[in-house]
């Protein structure tokens, strides 16, 4: 270090400049200048006021210039902190099969073939960084890079498609960077260690999320190039949260109708070209002064938001996937980022360039220029000019260079067929089959929980049935970078037996909106309060499932004052409620007792009806208003089309109208009518009196039904909160380990095979029992009793066997005797015989036939078998242990 320093400050015999230059602000040329600390500051800006105010004017003496380039040589280095660098993980050859410790001869044959790649390219290419062809294995033996590559089909329908392959892979493991960062790992893990160890680098996320799509049909290929620090670093700090990113609306065409020859021209716009033109200009330049403004507002943002520079900008190695357009319907190229499981297309700026790609069939080098990034790259493979392949051997199409020559005098088939050139294919897999179990899977996470820090938003995944109430995810949002000043809280739910599936809370406005699945009870859809005022006659929002409920309600809002229902495919055409409460008067005793004996009382009803095209629109109502201080009913009639205005009709109601079976008193002051065609007929007193009949009905029905709706809403509120209290969560049938009503049943299950098969060898009999009964049991068996009872035992087995054979013949010559004895009858009256008793004789013949030949074969089969049952009890007497010994 001094002898690089020394020679910066006067090695090409400049004039060295005064201390005095130095305190003005030149740059200082000793290293140790640009190290001093700012608490130092004002010391040394005094000493150099002091120093220029002796020195000014004056030039050092020989000796103090001498001095001076002896002190510049003195050189102070900070040391650096050294991080502690971790070991690598040793795995045991032991525990892994022999194609991970050993190499095939056709592996062997591969890795010279790259070995010899690897030359070439090194003397072609010399500035270029090497390419990772070869690195080692868990067990320290050198793999090619495309036989890594373990292409699987795992049992699970979420793996199916890129985007859950691609999800998976970013939460089941963990990532580990590169060390250091700009060069390229020495060792590779099998895609099989990476799942067991739960952890990897972008190469080991890389290979592992290739053998999942490559199984799962699309064509994709792990890329080794290089990334900013951010994408190395798997840092989203500055990147909006996936669940937040609004999706693109997709604009429909409005589509022109078919002007027709006959219809009626549209008027002439009678307005000012000029100033249309002018009021155009106008909005133009508001709205370009907007854009230019959002624009600024936006890059200033963005220079804020800017990442500080990173020395190692375009130096770092990453690895990640490309899936090729073609397969599975992939209708454009793209990149898949393994560390967060995205996708970015072909220009990302996240990626800088490429240095190589692969698959489990061929290797690619990148043979373009990356000085601009990857936004330029063709990604075409069978490019000759853009990409060197490794084995000539691939399923691209290759762009061929056509002969000068061909020769057109040969044109024989024998003579045009070349021989096929050979190439040397890649060996199968090195790697285990990637194997899964379904508990593993369904952590997901290690350990079943992860947490992803995004850009003033931080996002919270949790494994399946890890928590109690049924939580997998929590998305909380932030109104500043350091994520302090919470505002919203979105939580999603799966598996939940009341069928909540998000719950948002708002920490601004104080508002819970909880979503939930349909078949819930009440059919509830969305349910909006606030979070300090749950109970219920208090601010709410409901939306329901319209289609499962008898009534057709669709939205409810509650407010301490008023209740509003919306409603959908009635029958009564009713799709609109309004009520208006008053003020309690207040009672004495406990506050629940009020609540319940005491209902806010109806001060308004308002129903609206749509129009019902079976009925005239006079008569058809489309407002219906209950004002109950004033005892009065308003109606509105559908307007007729021919009319701007609508019919309206006012009652009043009597004074005894809540008497029941009272009759009612009418007279013509308690009605007035406001009828739009004056040509009509005037209603009758009669019709009249029927139709406040009618209206007090329709007026006790709505009251019912608002009271019906403070209770439902009532209910609701107390099932909510006992559900929040104990969650239960909904599990399958054929989820055996989770089940316990299933565990139970199987439980038992077992319980009754293993009781009947010791019942079973309990009702096991002792074939020496009643011979050594017989002999009083003694407690020891001699040499003579041993035999006699091996020769008693199997004289009583042969004396049974022969007696069961004598039985069988003795029940064969019965049904012979017996049958001839029916023939010998038949010959005697078969002159006289009827046909029922002819056809009686032919069907017991029939029987005793298939009797005597069942019999036959029973002693058949009993000859044959009694010889296997005598030496099969002579084996066991021979073996067993009470008289083995003697045997």
């Amino acid at each position: 270090m001094e002898n690089e320093a020394q020679p910066e400050v006067s090695g090409e015999g400049e004039t060295t400049k005064p201390l005095s230059d130095t305190a003005n602000g030149d740059t200082p040329s000793s290293p140790t200048d640009g190290l001093k600390e700012d608490t130092f500051a004002k010391d040394d800006e005094a000493e150099d006021e002091n120093e220029k105010s002796q020195g000014e004017g004056e030039d050092f003496t020989e000796d103090a210039e001498a001095l001076k380039q002896e002190l510049e040589t003195i050189v102070v280095v900070p040391p650096e902190p050294e991080v502690p660098k971790q070991p690598a993980e040793v795995f045991d050859p032991a525990e892994f099969p022999s194609s991970y410790k050993d190499n095939l001869p056709k592996e062997l044959m591969v890795l010279q073939y790259a070995d010899n790649f690897r030359r070439q390219y090194v003397h072609l290419y010399r500035d270029r960084k090497p390419l990772l062809l070869n690195p080692v294995n868990e067990c320290g033996i050198e793999k090619f890079v495309c036989t890594t590559i373990r292409p699987s089909q795992l049992p699970f329908k979420e793996l199916y498609n890129w985007e859950g392959a691609a999800e998976f892979v970013a939460d089941y493991l963990n990532f580990e960077t590169l060390e250091p960062a700009f060069e390229l790992p020495t060792r590779l893990l099998s895609p099989a260690t990476v799942l067991k160890r739960q952890k990897g680098n972008c190469f080991e996320f890389s290979t592992l999320l290739c053998s999942l799509l490559i199984g799962a049909g699309y064509d994709a290929y792990v890329v080794n190039g290089y990334a900013t620090r951010e994408t190395c670093l798997a840092d989203e700090s500055r990147e909006i949260c996936p669940l937040l990113r609004k999706k693109e609306e997709q604009k429909e065409e409005k589509k022109q109708k078919p002007t027709k020859k006959y219809t009626v021209k549209p008027p002439k716009d009678l307005r000012s070209k000029f100033e249309q033109k002018m009021e155009a200009r106008k909005l133009a330049e508001q709205k370009a002064e907007e854009d230019k403004r959002k624009a600024e507002e936006e890059q200033k943002l963005a220079e804020l938001e800017k990442p500080p520079p990173d020395p190692l900008h375009g130096l770092r190695i990453h690895a990640w996937v490309l899936v090729l357009s073609g397969k599975r319907e992939v209708p454009e190229s793209f990149f898949i980022e393994p560390f967060t499981g995205l996708s970015h297309p072909t220009s990302s700026e996240a990626y800088l360039g490429i240095e190589s790609v692969w698959n489990h069939n061929n290797y690619w080098v990148c043979m373009q220029d990356c000085s601009d990034g990857v936004a330029k790259l063709n990604y075409d493979l069978g490019d000759c000019t853009a990409w060197e392949f490794m084995f000539p051997g691939v399923d691209k199409n290759q762009l061929l260079i056509p002969e000068a020559e061909d020769d057109l005098d040969n044109l024989d088939d024998d003579e045009d067929k070349e021989e096929e050139e050979i190439h040397l294919d890649l060996p199968p897999s090195w790697v285990d089959p990637l194997n899964l179990s379904q508990k593993d899977f369904e952590m997901r996470c290690p350990q079943g929980k992860k947490t992803k820090l995004y850009k003033r938003a931080k996002l919270e995944k949790f494994a399946h049935y890890l928590l109690d109430d049924g939580l997998i995810s929590r998305l909380s949002v932030f109104d500043d970078k350091e994520l302090t000043d919470l505002q919203v809280v979105k939580e999603y739910y799966e598996h939940r037996s009341d069928k909540l599936n998000m719950r948002v809370h708002n920490h601004r406005t104080g508002w819970v909106t909880e979503h939930f699945q349909p078949g819930r009870s009440k059919n509830v859809k969305e349910h909006c309060y606030r979070a300090g005022a749950p109970g219920p006659e208090n601010d709410r929002t409901m939306h329901f499932y319209d289609e499962a409920r008898v009534d057709g309600l669709l939205k409810r809002i509650e407010t301490p004052l008023s209740m509003t229902e919306h409603y959908k495919h009635r029958d009564d055409f009713l799709f609109y409620k309004h009520v208006d409460f008053g003020k309690r008067t207040k009672k004495f005793g406990p506050q629940d007792e009020q609540v319940t004996n005491n209902p806010r009382p109806i001060v308004k009803m308002v129903q609206k009806f749509e129009r019902n095209p079976k009925k005239p629109a006079n008569s058809d109502i489309s407002e219906l208003i209950f004002l109950m201080n004033e005892d009065k009913i308003q109606l509105t009639y559908h307007t007729v089309d021919a009319h701007i205005a609508s019919s309206t009709r006012e009652f009043i109601k009597p004074q005894n109208w809540d008497e029941k079976g009272a009759m009612l008193a009418w007279s013509q002051d308690m009605h007035a009518t406001f009828q739009v065609d004056p040509n009509a007929d005037p209603s009758k007193q009669v019709e009249l009196y029927e139709n406040l009949l009618q209206l007090l009905k329709m007026e006790e029905s709505c009251r019912e039904g608002v009271r019906e709706s403070e209770e439902e809403v009532k209910e609701i509120i107390n099932d909510r909160q006992k559900e929040e209290q104990a969650s239960e969560l909904d599990i399958s049938v054929y989820d055996t380990e989770r089940n316990e009503k299933a565990k139970k049943h199987r439980r038992e299950l077992e319980r009754q095979q293993m009781e009947e098969k010791m019942r079973k060898q309990e009702m096991e009999i002792d074939y020496l029992a009643p011979f050594l009964a017989q002999m009083e049991d003694p407690e020891k068996i001699g040499r003579a009793d041993a035999c006699k009872l091996k020769e008693d035992c199997l004289a009583d087995l042969k004396q049974r066997l022969i007696d069961k054979a004598n039985l069988i013949q003795f029940r064969f010559e019965k049904e012979t005797q017996e049958l001839q004895k029916k023939q010998a009858w038949y010959q005697q009256n078969q002159v006289s015989m009827s046909k029922d008793d002819e056809e009686e004789y032919l069907n017991y013949c029939s029987e005793a036939m298939f009797r005597i030949h069942i019999l036959e074969l029973r002693l058949n089969r009993h000859k044959e078998m009694a010889p296997h049952k005598y030496m099969a009890l002579e084996q066991k007497l021979r073996t067993d242990p009470r008289l083995a010994e003697y045997l």
